[in-house]
């Protein structure tokens, strides 16, 4: 059987004078069984000069977005948009923990070429003419295996590249391929070179986890890449106030796991939107523990420390935000004990968050004990605010009947937004109350017209 390779790059194969192979997850993934989908990384290499490829690419219609001549590399697009990137077959040489190779040397040996990537399954290459297979580090021993094995003793290939810790958890997140022993020490020794990497870089691989279930469909996947991370160390080095959860314990009669674990069980039961919100949900607790001995506001301390971590990850803003309110949002109601007139301001308050909200607060009680069952503060939300519906009462102030204009003459500019927030309130508890004509008698009768 051989690898599904898409017409444009075989006519591109073709075209070159020199072979040119498919490298990387393609074909480990083709070799592990993983079905084809949109999601492939396309990654190709040559022992040919970017400007040969260059002409070649071009000549069979792709388009070249940029060429690295320092390290051989030329990204590129084919007419649908698909994303492929090129190297040149090349030996790297690091200064300890630094991303970027220190020395390059381009090369005509594959075996050079293998050495320098980071792992063995990672090292398999595909001449896409002819679809024969190359094996210089017995890649398709550790993909048959699922194992992660290092191209090179795990101290040399951790120490020299701090991203290759994240990318670790990544690989065994969207596998589920399994490190073994030698590579799990190597990035315990080494997490700490994980500080050199740039923020930047280690959201877009933790982002990579936490949906790393998109790949090949794996529901445990994130989950996985997040144990890795904790059991590399590599956790605590980027989200130390999330670590500290580790060995916390919490009430029996309410989980069965410590802080960390219910965080990471937490992100299994999440939707993907919300996943970044589940991990961090209880990072409040930690903090609250420490400082007066019990969990008591750990939702707000929460919100704070997530909207910090994300800030300085480097995350888009509107995803800080969003999250920091989710995490101060998450245990309103877990008792049960709020009155349904405040159920309803809290509805309508965060109506536009309300759906992630609700999905957060199901997948925080889930990973209390593993429960599927509905959460019986969801069941509950859910309810009133179906009642609601019904009733037509106001989610926001475009649902309300009546608007600032209605208010003219009667309130000067500067008070009627107070005013009509009052209305939206009132009209919350009672859907009834939101008719047009009643509403109007309401506004005459508070506040008449001046005469």
């Amino acid at each position: 059987m051989k690898l599904p390779i898409p017409e444009n790059l075989t006519a591109l194969a073709r075209r070159c004078a020199f072979p040119l192979y498919l490298v990387g997850g393609s074909v480990r993934d083709f070799l592990a069984g993983f079905a084809p989908n949109g999601n492939t990384d396309w990654d190709i290499c040559a022992p040919a000069t970017e400007t040969e490829f260059v002409a070649a690419a071009e000549a069979c219609g792709f388009t070249v977005k940029s060429v690295y001549r320092n390290t051989g590399t030329v990204k590129l697009c084919d007419r649908d948009g698909a994303d492929y990137e090129f190297t040149r077959f090349r030996s790297d040489k690091y200064v300890r923990g630094l991303h970027a190779p220190s020395e390059i040397e381009f090369t005509s040996d594959m075996e050079k070429d293998a050495r320098r990537r980071d792992f063995r399954a990672n090292a398999v290459y595909c001449e896409i003419r002819t679809g024969k297979l190359y094996d210089p580090l017995g890649g398709r021993e550790d993909v048959a295996n699922k194992l992660l094995r290092t191209v090179a003793p795990a101290a040399k290939v951790f120490g020299e590249d701090g991203l290759r810790l994240m990318r670790l958890a990544r690989f065994a997140a969207e596998t589920g391929f399994r490190p073994d022993g030698e590579c799990f020490e190597g990035a315990r020794t080494h997490r700490a070179l994980v500080n050199d990497v740039t923020p930047e870089r280690i959201f877009a691989e933790l982002s990579a986890i936490l949906l790393a279930d998109r790949k090949h469909g794996d529901a445990e996947a994130p989950y996985r890449g997040l144990t890795v991370l904790k059991e590399t160390g590599v956790l605590g080095e980027i989200l130390p106030e999330l670590a500290k959860g580790d060995g916390l314990s919490q009430r029996a009669d309410f989980h069965d796991y410590d802080v960390l674990e219910h965080s990471l069980r937490c992100v299994k039961y999440a939707p993907p939107e919300i996943r970044f919100a589940a991990l961090l949900h209880d990072v409040g607790k930690p903090f609250c523990f420490a400082r007066d001995g019990n969990f008591y506001a750990h939702a707000e301390e929460g919100a704070r420390i997530a909207e910090e971590i994300l800030t300085r990850l480097k995350a888009p803003a509107k995803l800080a935000a969003e999250t920091a309110a989710l995490v101060r949002l998450h245990m309103r109601d877990f008792d049960l004990r709020m009155r349904e007139s405040r159920v309803r301001r809290e509805i309508a308050e965060n109506a536009v968050l309300l759906p992630k909200l609700l999905a957060l607060k199901q997948a925080d009680f889930s990973a209390c004990k593993d429960d599927p069952n509905r959460s019986p503060t969801v069941a509950k939300w859910e309810t009133i605010l179906a009642q609601m519906k019904r009733e037509g009462a106001p989610l926001s102030l475009s649902e309300l009947a009546v608007n600032g204009k209605d208010f003219f003459g009667r309130l000067p500019p500067s008070e009627i937004g107070g005013a009509l927030n009052e209305f939206f309130r009132f009209c919350i508890q009672d859907g009834a109350r939101n008719k047009r004509k009643k509403l109007l008698a309401r506004i005459e009768r508070l506040y008449p017209e001046e005469t």
